[in-house]
Order: C-alpha cells, then sequence, then structure tokens
C-alpha cells in the first residue's frame, strides 16, 4: 500500500480533474454501465462491511506531477466514497489519499488510438493494479476479445482464468439483450460464475418468482376444490346407495 502524502503539500484546484469532454461513444458507455451498476444493485460485496468503489471515467491520478490515466471502469475494494464528496480532492481517484490504487481496471477498445496493450498497459503496471483487463469486442488491437493481465513482479502475465478470488467475482462474455441492443457484453459473475444480474434484470426475476408463486398457489387452490369436489361427489354417491338400501327394505350401517 502506498503512503499518504500530506494534504498540505496538494494544491487540488491546480489539478485538472475533470474537463467535461465528451470522449465516449454509445457502445462503450452502455458497456461501463453494464459493468458499474450491477455491483452496486445486486453484488453482495467483497465481505462484511467491507466497502468498494466502481465507476466508469474516473480520472486516476498517481502523482502530482503526472496527468490522470482514465479507465472505462475501474474497482477498488475497501474504499468508500467520502461523505463531502463534491469537494474537489474527493471527485477524483487520488492514489496518495485512497491509500492504495484500484484492484482491477477495464479498458473497453472501441479503436486502434487508445494504446490499451501498450503505453496504457505500462501506465497500469506501473500504477500497480494488480488486474488488468482489456475488451476488445470487434479485435481491434487484440487477438481475443477479452484478455486479462495480472500483475506479477511488476510486469503484467496473461493469466486465462477470469475468476478473481480475492475479489469474489469473476468475468465472463454474455450473449443477451441489454437496454434493448442484442450483443455480446463483458458482464461481472460472483465467484461461482453466476451471472451478477442488473437491477432489472433482478426486478423481473423477483416479479418472476411473485408469479411462480402465485401460480403455485392457484394450483394448490385447484386442488382443494378439486378434493372438496370428490369427497363431495363421493358423500352423493353414498347418500344414493343408502336411499337404494332403505327402498330395498335394507338398514344402511349408519357407522
Amino acid at each position: 500500500m502506498l503512503e499518504s502524502t500530506p494534504d498540505i503539500s496538494i494544491d487540488y484546484d491546480a489539478l485538472i480533474t475533470e474537463d467535461d469532454t465528451p470522449v465516449d461513444n454509445i457502445p462503450s458507455e452502455k458497456q461501463q454501465r453494464l459493468l458499474t451498476e450491477p455491483l452496486y444493485s445486486s453484488w453482495q460485496g467483497p465481505g462484511e462491511q467491507r466497502p468498494f468503489l466502481a465507476a466508469a471515467n474516473i480520472g486516476v491520478f498517481s502523482q502530482t506531477e503526472l496527468p490522470a490515466i482514465v479507465p472505462d471502469v475501474f474497482l477498488s475494494l475497501d474504499v468508500a466514497v467520502a461523505r463531502d464528496w463534491w469537494l474537489k480532492k474527493h471527485r477524483s481517484y487520488f492514489i496518495w489519499d485512497v491509500g492504495k490504487p484500484p484492484d482491477l481496471v477495464i479498458e473497453i477498445v472501441s479503436n486502434t488510438v487508445g494504446n490499451e496493450n501498450g503505453e496504457k498497459r505500462k501506465k497500469y503496471a506501473w500504477m500497480r493494479v494488480p488486474f488488468y483487463v482489456i475488451y476488445d469486442p470487434r479485435l481491434e488491437v487484440m487477438e481475443e476479445a477479452l484478455t486479462v493481465y495480472e500483475l506479477r513482479d511488476l510486469q503484467y502475465e496473461r493469466r486465462e482464468n477470469r475468476l478473481f478470488a480475492c475479489l469474489k467475482l469473476g468475468l465472463t462474455l454474455w450473449e443477451g439483450e441489454f437496454e434493448g441492443k442484442v450483443d455480446t457484453w463483458l458482464r461481472w459473475t460472483d465467484e461461482q460464475g453466476k451471472l451478477i444480474p442488473t437491477g432489472k434484470e433482478r426486478a423481473e426475476q423477483a416479479d418472476q418468482r411473485a408469479e411462480q408463486a402465485d401460480q403455485r398457489a392457484e394450483q394448490e387452490r385447484l386442488r382443494a376444490e378439486q378434493a372438496d369436489q370428490r369427497a363431495e361427489q363421493a358423500d352423493q354417491r353414498a347418500e344414493h346407495l343408502a336411499a337404494l338400501l332403505r327402498q330395498a327394505g335394507i338398514v344402511p350401517d349408519q357407522k
């Protein structure tokens, strides 16, 4: 963990933390939200009482003399958003204040100019980000759509395993519909490999469970009604038989 630098030596107002310049495209923006929203709406988190920060397009500062690097998505465990988050010193990710780099960074490739597998990879390794993921859905710069790197001896090594046991998370490529668009999406899974649903998916699943419960209750009601009908029919048959016996001068057994 990096040592924290005292605030008194840093002029946060002099740092360019945001410039309001639109730089993303529609597919990347949707993909970014698909990687952040489910963690807050459906993930149980890294452990009891452990906060986390998942964000998209937020500047990560390693030194005051260097400009920020802006990951498409990052995840940092044991980090909470500051209570006074509108202060400039809390609107970006300052490693010297947080005390650690993000645990995992994801870059989404949409063209050939981002240098995700070159300069950016070197910068994240220098910042000591443990896991670096490149998602290249159109194979612009990579040979595969999903590439996962793990930091070892200050250098990234390719890993085939897409589960991150220390994060209690995994990543997977998923064919499906998100916000009306059917495509291949990068999604989070839990540590067992089960897809972490979006808030909408979770609500739909709850509605389905409620509908199934209603259907089961209706089936139970129908079965009970049918059982009552069968019992009533049995009573009617017994009464009819008793009437026939009485007509024949036979007293039915009253037991």
